[in-house]
């Protein structure tokens, strides 16, 4: 069996503290390649250089909405340059973030349609952060579209709606679950999980955040424990473990481009 967690921060603390032991650790799960992700310039260097150190690691590069008010044009530039290292395969983590509002919604939304356009140049997919920012985010994705054409984008830690879920699969886009998904509460995630379609699923840890059940009282979250996410989703959708592997894996590597 191979999992593959398509978003992760091994580039945050502790795990760059242990990544090899992380990543055998990871490995003895069956979660046999990872997607780890940049939200600032500092990281994005740093994940470029950990996919060419360690075998089946890529890197996303990005910059969270979270730091959108220090994005400039040089910052767009360099992150431009970065996307073209042969390990990159996505643009991202980008979008709109309206909860915690660090940056201002203007330079939000410009720092976004940034991400867009180097996505589109250098036809690359999109991961996609949108908290309490769903309907925004939607509609900055359908007029680029519209102007462009087809984009590959994927919500990472979908938490929205059934209905949302929906929305986005009509527009041809994908959603990333995270441990959240096993939470005794999150019973609106469960529905999505369970009726999403598995060649538009895909799964991650987010880590080092949010340990999926049994697991949760393990503050630091790792790509191993992934699994046990992937057993919640199968069980939920009736699947064998092994199927269900199989089929997210294989949406993964289609989504990314990954060998």
């Amino acid at each position: 069996m191979e999992l593959i967690d398509t978003h992760c921060h091994l580039t945050f603390e502790p795990l760059a503290n242990d990544i090899e032991g992380v990543l055998e650790r990871s490995q003895s799960a069956g979660v046999t390649a990872w997607i780890t992700v940049g939200t600032d310039m500092q990281h994005n260097r740093r994940v470029v250089e950990f996919a060419d150190k360690f075998e089946h690691m890529y890197a996303a590069v990005g910059v969270h909405p979270h730091e959108a008010r220090d994005v400039t044009g040089r910052t767009v530039a360099e992150l431009k340059e970065l996307a073209r290292s042969e390990q990159v395969v996505a643009i991202g983590e980008t979008g709109l973030d309206y909860h915690y509002n660090f940056s201002e919604h203007a330079d939000q939304r410009r720092t976004f349609a940034a991400h867009l356009e180097i996505a589109r140049e250098l036809n690359l997919p999109v991961i996609i952060h949108s908290r309490e920012a769903f309907d925004e985010t939607m509609e900055i994705l359908d007029q680029f579209v519209r102007l462009h054409g087809r984009l590959k984008v994927v919500f990472h830690c979908f938490s929205g709606s059934a209905e949302q879920a929906r929305m986005v699969i009509d527009h041809g886009f994908y959603i990333s679950l995270t441990g959240v998904v096993t939470f005794k509460n999150a019973t609106k995630v469960q529905e999505v999980a369970k009726n999403i379609p598995t060649d538009r699923l895909m799964l991650e840890t987010d880590c080092p955040y949010m340990s999926p059940e049994p697991m949760r009282k393990q503050k630091i979250n790792e790509p191993a424990l992934m699994i046990h996410t992937a057993r919640f989703i199968a069980e939920l959708k009736e699947m064998p473990l092994a199927e269900f592997a199989q089929t997210v894996t294989a949406t993964s590597k289609n989504f990314f481009g990954l060998p």
